[in-house]
């Protein structure tokens, strides 16, 4: 099965987008080319490392180096991006343990900075995502949707590199305003994280308690009555600034442009950051998340997989629809810089979440979707999910002479352990609410339901009533050299063996159980190189890999060996304007193999491993800022995936929801001097192809246009007026089946902001 690229009627917005971005590409390269002859006279010390050195003889290249002495790693003391301003960052720390320059990582990577994230008004990771190059979103309420690179959802996020899960049903999305930046890595990091899926890491890097005292209230207020206060305080606990703390706190609460779709969301954020000595630090944070929504699981469609023509603040459900979650993290770390240049990290995380839900959403079955008298039927859905994990993690790096270059290398070992627990029933259709009619439905004419506790009971009419139990354990030990023989070239390889043990036990209304167990070793290689062209081009290639470990089982009720995903990607990076801006084009090719698939029997207990897939595209980035007052992000991504051997039909059908074309656009310009100083325009363009469901719902492309305006009105003091989808273009931003999960995206909407910082 392979998917088609048809384009959709807008499809010439998008190639006259895609010129657009070429164009922007090209431009920062030859201003590249023109800036490396007026810095001739600079040193190639490379980016990852900081060197004393001794320039050649008299007359020679000063960009030949005779000696070098190690002293560490500069970028170990990279800037937070609220400090550094602007949209672009020099590295990132997202896969590599310790950070290092874009450049140098041989794999894609966007880092979206403090400032991108308030010029546009972000509150959670999946509004974020919507906006980022190569990233797609199948939304949902804020905050539980799934977001998905290269074909794969991403089920885990990083906090400064500690990992724990991440889903729609569990409400697990993280809110923005803890984290300093969030650092994006497309397709798989065995290396640092085995058992992951194939889309890649997402590592939010938390805001850190400052030496110097530092503060900041923002109030919002926009359509459907959204409003948001957020407060940011930090600076020093004692005299000498050696203790140091950062408070966070932020409520929003929004109507929704769906009719009852009420989204209230409240964080609380505390870290402390203790100088132990000179060179050693103990950071401690803890972090509260607190969701409360009115659920919409979008509309159906019509029976033949046409999308009916609806208001877009219609809700297909009942007023009552509920879903609550809480997420706590704790977290800890102690750093050490060594005498020899060398950096040690120790640093735990604990997660626990719960969530609770309870709504009536579209319902399937033989007449799935709107009858032809435009007739539906109501489902009810019912849960509890719990989880908690611990990851762990320490390493050690250190930069080396070796032939005359500096070198580095990196070591360590991790631990995660997964535990969570989901209980659920549901309605095959709410009692009195099959085959009510679409045009007449009203949220408030279902009567409340409580769809697990009937689920529980075996009442009549519900069904799939299952609690089940599953545990991940991983122990892993880890080591990377990047080694240079000359000075322009970097190799990295790197190995990783994990161990890992997987349980997964459900148990039925009928009082059966079903457990399965598995303990398997594995080893996962890594390798790159690096090129640089010169002062601001490198030519890079990779390959990495990944495995994920599966629930289903087989007849013999044993668990499926773990998928395996592989990436072969190479292309060309650029950094200019002292890393300021960066861009990159790429060329990707992965396979996955063993993607579990039920057998003719259909049945769920009778799976084998034999789904294999082939996903290729290319993507083209710029980010960053192009003079102090002009900051862009704009991305150009192509994918094409071919289906090898079917898995399931549910799984295989999430690639047909991935456009083959993306385009992302988003640029500011801030003013000084003249008439308009002080003022701050914006825009951008998020457009796609059209794209599917494996239900036969067909979706045509779209392109969304926003806008934002600012003021400084003192140095304190400063105004945003952000609008979206200005164009009010009425579209689908995700389809799903005949009976829901088809979604209108937000019509045109306006928010103001007030910031006054201290």
């Amino acid at each position: 099965m392979s998917r088609t690229g048809k384009l959709c009627p807008g499809a010439g917005e998008v190639r006259y987008l895609t010129s657009l971005l070429a164009g922007a590409v090209l431009l920062p390269v030859a201003g590249g080319v023109w800036a490396a002859e007026q810095q001739g006279s600079e040193a190639a010390a490379t980016d990852t490392v900081t060197t004393t050195t001794t320039a050649a003889a008299s007359g020679s290249d000063s960009s030949r180096l005779d000696t070098i002495t190690v002293e560490g790693n500069r970028l170990y003391d990279m800037l937070p991006s609220e400090q550094a301003g602007g949209y672009g960052v020099d590295a990132a720390t997202v896969g590599t343990k310790t950070p290092a320059a874009l450049r140098d990582i041989p794999q894609s990577i966007s880092v979206v900075t403090r400032e991108a994230i308030e010029d546009q008004n972000f509150d959670t990771l999946d509004q974020m995502a919507r906006r980022t190059p190569g990233v797609r979103v199948l939304s949902n309420d804020d905050g539980r949707s799934s977001i998905y690179s290269r074909g794969y959802e991403y089920d885990e996020y990083n906090i400064d590199g500690l990992p724990s899960p991440m889903s729609s049903i569990t409400g697990s999305v993280p809110s923005l305003s803890p984290f300093d930046r969030v650092e994006i890595m497309r397709g798989p990091s065995g290396l640092f994280n085995s058992t992951s899926e194939m889309g890649g890491i997402v590592n939010l890097v938390r805001k850190r308690p400052t030496y110097d005292f530092q503060g900041h209230v923002t109030g919002r207020y926009g359509s459907w009555d959204q409003n948001y206060v957020e407060t940011d305080l930090s600076g020093p606990i004692n005299a000498d600034g050696s203790v140091r703390g950062r408070l966070v706190i932020d409520n929003s609460d929004t109507n929704g442009f769906v009719d009852h779709n009420d989204n209230k969301r409240n964080n609380f954020y505390g870290a402390l950051d203790f100088d132990l000595d000179e060179d050693t630090t103990l950071s401690l944070a803890f972090l509260r998340q607190h969701k409360d929504i009115t659920v919409n699981n979008g509309l159906p469609a019509n029976r033949d997989g046409s999308l009916r023509e609806y208001r877009r603040s219609k809700l297909f459900g009942a007023d009552w629809n509920s879903f609550t979650s809480q997420s706590n993290d704790w977290i800890a770390e102690l750093t050490h810089r060594f005498d020899n240049g060398g950096y040690g990290r120790l640093a735990g995380r604990y997660s626990n979440r719960n969530a609770d839900y309870n709504y009536a959403f579209g319902a399937g079955g033989p007449n799935a979707g709107v009858d032809d008298n435009g007739n539906a039927s109501l489902m009810g859905l019912g849960g509890k999910a719990d989880e908690q994990s611990v990851a762990l993690d320490a390493s050690y790096s250190q930069p080396f002479e070796a032939l005359g270059n500096t070198s580095e290398f990196v070591v360590g070992t991790d631990y995660k352990r997964y535990e969570s627990e989901q209980e659920q029933g549901r309605y095959s259709a709410l009692p009195g609410f099959r085959g009510v009619s679409v045009s007449d439905f009203s949220p408030g004419s279902v009567p409340y339901t409580d769809v697990l506790s009937d689920a529980r009971a075996g009442a009549q009419g519900t069904n799939n009533y299952n609690d089940e139990r599953t545990t991940l354990e991983e122990y892993g030990l880890y080591s990377k050299l990047t080694f240079r023989p000359i000075q322009d070239l970097a190799l990295i390889a790197g190995g990783r063996v994990s161990n890992y043990r997987q349980r997964a036990s459900v148990d039925e209304l009928d009082s059966s159980t079903s457990d399965s167990r598995s303990d398997s070793s594995r080893f996962t290689p890594y390798g790159g190189l690096v090129y640089d062209l010169d002062d601001h081009h490198s030519l890079y290639a990779s390959y990495s890999q990944v495995f994920n470990p599966q629930s289903s089982t087989d007849a013999n009720n044993e668990l499926l060996k773990p998928r395996k995903g592989e990436q072969y990607e190479a292309g060309v990076k650029g950094s200019y304007f002292n890393g300021d801006l960066n861009a990159r084009l790429t060329a990707f090719r992965m396979y996955d193999k063993n993607r579990g698939a039920t057998t003719a029997s259909g049945d769920t207990d009778d799976a084998v491993a034999l789904g294999k897939t082939r996903i290729q595209g290319a993507e083209v980035e710029l980010t960053g800022s192009i003079t102090d007052q002009w900051d862009v992000i704009a991305g150009y991504t192509y994918m094409d995936t071919e289906i090898k051997r079917e898995s399931t039909a549910q799984g295989d059908g999430l690639f047909l929801l991935m456009p083959r074309n993306m385009v992302n656009l988003w640029t500011q310009y801030g003013f000084e001097g003249g008439a308009l100083d002080g003022f701050r325009i914006g825009g951008g363009v998020t457009a796609m192809d059209g794209f599917s469901s494996s239900s036969g719902v067909d979706a045509p492309g779209y392109a969304v246009v926003d806008a934002m305006i600012g003021y400084d009105f003192t140095q304190n003091l400063s105004g945003q007026l952000n609008f979206n989808n200005i164009l009010d273009r009425k579209y689908y931003e995700r389809v799903g089946g005949l009976n829901t999960f088809n979604m209108y995206g937000a019509p045109a909407s306006a928010v103001a902001s007030l910031r006054y910082d201290f």
